[in-house]
């Protein structure tokens, strides 16, 4: 299949992408500058990077042509609402224009399920709508009712290889600081994914969409450590003795905001349907080698 990539210069996107691209498929990799490290970085891994601007649909139209499926990989935090919603209505005004049925792969993620008081939480649990993003659910809904063809992925927090906007890499940078902070409740617990399961699980998807369409899907591992248990982890790899300070998850932002809870969850349903078994048990059995990956994709001056 060829495969529009959108987020494929991000964390998850330039490994799904080339995940994607090992398998067999044609892969185009949306990119707002295609001569950047990133998109390079596409090229190495066979995967086109294409020149595009989620937030102006004029700009990436026309790699809809020609295209049988897209990955949405990106939340644009200046409208993260109206882009998903323009991104829906673009596949639909594509698929009146030349009769193809583009799958889409449309990613949220475990934090959109918002305080629920469960202790374990799959495909079927209701998001809060207290939640700070809990309009994902909202925006899974609409793509539900819109007929088109897609598969919805709800990953757990993602870890390994440049951690670029994983909560492991701001920690293992805070580390190094010297200014390691937590946020929130102290005893709270969060479901986790190393991006290669990740990747792995959307290739599952698009060896035979039809299989799924309609469907979603929990993806992460079972580790189950609180979230302060993670971060003495992964500072102490990255060489700091001191203790955490903690702060308030206001402090930290909208994102500390919503994943203030316990957020465990089953990736049963992705066993059973996909045959989708994560290859990376825990971050804390190889913090070490986590820390290397992130140092080593780290910029040098």
């Amino acid at each position: 299949m060829q495969i529009l990539v959108i987020g494929a210069t991000g964390y998850a996107g330039r490994r799904v992408s080339a995940a994607l691209a090992r398998a067999g498929h044609t892969v185009l990799g949306l990119a707002r500058d295609t001569t950047t490290p990133a998109a390079r970085d596409l090229a190495v891994n066979e995967v086109t990077a294409v020149k595009g601007d989620f937030s102006q649909p004029d700009t990436w139209r026309g790699h809809l042509d020609g295209t049988d499926a897209v990955v949405h990989l990106l939340m644009d935090m200046s409208d993260p609402v109206g882009a998903d919603q323009r991104l829906f209505a673009e596949l639909a005004a594509a698929q009146e224009r030349d009769g193809r049925r583009r799958h889409l792969v449309f990613t949220t993620g475990i934090s959109s399920y918002g305080r629920t008081g469960l202790p374990l939480m799959d495909e079927n649990t209701p998001g809060n709508p207290g939640s700070p993003i809990g309009f994902r659910f909202s925006l899974e809904k609409e793509l539900a009712a819109s007929g088109l063809a897609h598969t919805v992925v709800r990953p757990g927090f993602m870890y390994g290889g440049p951690a670029t906007t994983s909560m492991t890499g701001q920690w293992f940078a805070a580390a190094e600081a010297g200014t390691p902070v937590f946020y929130g409740d102290t005893t709270k617990r969060w479901s986790w994914i190393h991006v290669d399961d990740l990747a792995d699980a959307y290739v599952r998807i698009l060896d035979n969409p039809a299989a799924v369409d309609g469907e979603t899907f929990v993806i992460a591992d079972d580790q189950r450590l609180t979230a302060l248990d993670m971060q003495y982890s992964a500072v102490r790899a990255a060489g700091y003795t001191g203790e955490i300070t903690q702060d308030s998850a206001e402090a930290g932002g909208m994102m500390q905001m919503a994943a203030d809870q316990d957020e465990l969850v089953t990736s049963a349903k992705a066993h059973r349907l996909l045959g989708w078994h994560p290859h990376h048990p825990s971050f804390t059995d190889a913090p070490h080698r986590h820390y290397r990956a992130w140092k080593a994709a780290q910029p040098t001056h």
